[in-house]
């Protein structure tokens, strides 16, 4: 306190040495035995005087103006408290903190209160032209981020346990079922078709499959002759949400749906899969996935290049990039992008809240066609041959989260009992059956 009040005594004092100086200064240049052209370098003076302290006062009523304080309303103090509430989750609960965080931290930039105004120079944050937010939020709205998270999520991904249980993969289509139910749901709401695909997606539970089929359909242009509102900010934070918030959803609706005797089922250990199974899946993946939907391309050529790059076993340096450094700086621009875009003015609409209520919708949906579709192949299995329907909840496409969920509540009713290799295929089916179904929308309403 004492080192503070000497620096403001330093200035000032300085503040009145220097003015006093300046005014003795000039009065030296005045000549004093001529009485008019003193009166009239005294009424110069004066208007001086008055002409500084009214641009004074001008320069501290516009800086109030420009002031968060001034500009600050009920949606963005209601926003930042969400991004406070986002980083709260990641640290105390650890719900997917790598997301989260960047993400709550990206909420409370985008809404710091700021002078509005139509002038593209007065402009703050992510809509400043020129600004860095402003070329960053680009891999946003071109869709460029999402594709580099699945090279990533390729690179880091053991496809094993799919490949040693093919049927499991029905799994991952099952429960895409909530995607279509709320595509549905959304074209009722009154949401048009482009708009109702981008929404409908966020049931796969895959944060970048909803950026990207947003960024192509729900961009604020017109797709298909049809004027499409921006509605790639909530999606994302909707999917993302929802993907961070697996422990808590996916729990009650798998027990709901299983008996204790089904939860008891123990599935046959995974058989062990040849190097040369580990290599051909991505590149026949690559090919009848793209095949079916070329518009998936982006996503499913990047999540197999990546899956190359690691089975290969040629290629470590850059599937050690892919998956580490490259996907790491990539969800930290993706997160805080997503985040500065949630501004309050623009985010805080009732499409906005109705999208949320929509993916809880369509993620419940999700779940519940894993799990059900998982009772329905049991009907025609054999005893000893049966799957845990647990695992159908992995069929979203939350990895690994939605794996941890099948495993634990495998474990609280059978401590001996680990689902979580049988669960991550169908987790990483629903990867690919979600990139497949937003290309197959994008062909279809593009």
């Amino acid at each position: 306190m004492r080192r503070f009040l000497t620096v403001i005594g330093i200035i000032a004092f300085l503040t009145l040495l220097s003015t006093t100086l300046a005014n003795s200064g000039y009065n030296e240049k005045i000549p004093n035995h001529e009485n008019d052209t003193t009166t009239v370098i005294d009424n110069q003076n004066q208007s001086t005087e008055y002409s500084t302290s009214d641009e004074a006062f001008k320069g501290i009523q516009k800086f109030i103006n420009y002031s968060g304080f001034k500009n600050a309303t009920t949606g963005n103090i209601v926003m930042i408290l969400v991004g406070l509430f986002f980083i709260f989750l990641a640290i105390k609960y650890e719900y997917e903190p790598l997301l989260l965080i960047p993400i709550g931290t990206g909420i409370i930039i985008g809404n710091i209160p700021f002078f509005q105004s139509n002038d593209i120079n007065l402009q703050i944050g992510i809509y400043q032209q020129g600004s860095v937010l402003n070329y960053l939020y680009y891999g946003v709205i071109k869709g460029i981020y999402p594709p580099l998270i699945f090279l990533g999520i390729g690179a880091m991904t053991d496809f094993s346990s799919l490949i040693s249980n093919p049927r499991l993969m029905l799994l991952g289509a099952a429960a895409q079922l909530g995607i279509f139910i709320t595509f549905l749901g959304a074209l009722f709401l009154g949401f048009n078709l482009p708009e109702a695909a981008s929404i409908g997606i966020i049931g796969g539970a895959d944060g970048p499959t909803a950026i990207f089929l947003s960024s192509k359909l729900a961009n604020g242009s017109i797709i298909n002759g049809l004027q499409t509102r921006n509605l790639i900010g909530p999606i994302a934070i909707a999917a993302y949400s929802y993907m961070a918030l697996v422990p808590v959803i996916q729990p009650p609706i798998m027990r709901l749906l299983t008996s204790k005797r089904e939860r008891l089922i123990r599935m046959k250990p995974p058989r062990s899969v040849s190097k040369l199974e580990k290599i051909s899946f991505p590149i026949v993946g690559l090919l009848l996935t793209c095949f079916i939907s070329p518009g998936a391309l982006p996503l499913l050529g990047m999540l197999f290049f990546g899956n190359i790059l690691k089975e290969s076993g040629v290629t470590r340096r850059l599937a050690d990039t892919a998956r580490t450094s490259l996907i790491d700086i990539v969800v930290i621009l993706l997160g805080i992008t997503v985040g500065a875009s949630t501004q309050a003015d623009v985010f805080l609409t009732p499409q906005s809240m109705l999208i949320f209520v929509l993916g809880a919708i369509s993620f419940m949906f999700a779940t519940a066609g894993g799990v059900l579709f998982a009772k329905f192949m049991n009907l025609f299995l054999v005893e000893g041959d049966k799957i845990n329907p647990l695992i159908g909840a992995a069929g979203v496409s939350a990895v690994p989260d939605s794996a941890r969920v099948a495993q634990m509540e495998g474990l609280k009713s059978d401590p001996n009992n680990h689902l979580l290799m049988h669960a991550m295929a169908p987790n990483v089916a629903g990867v690919i059956g979600s990139a497949v179904a937003a290309g197959i929308l994008i062909s279809f309403l593009m």
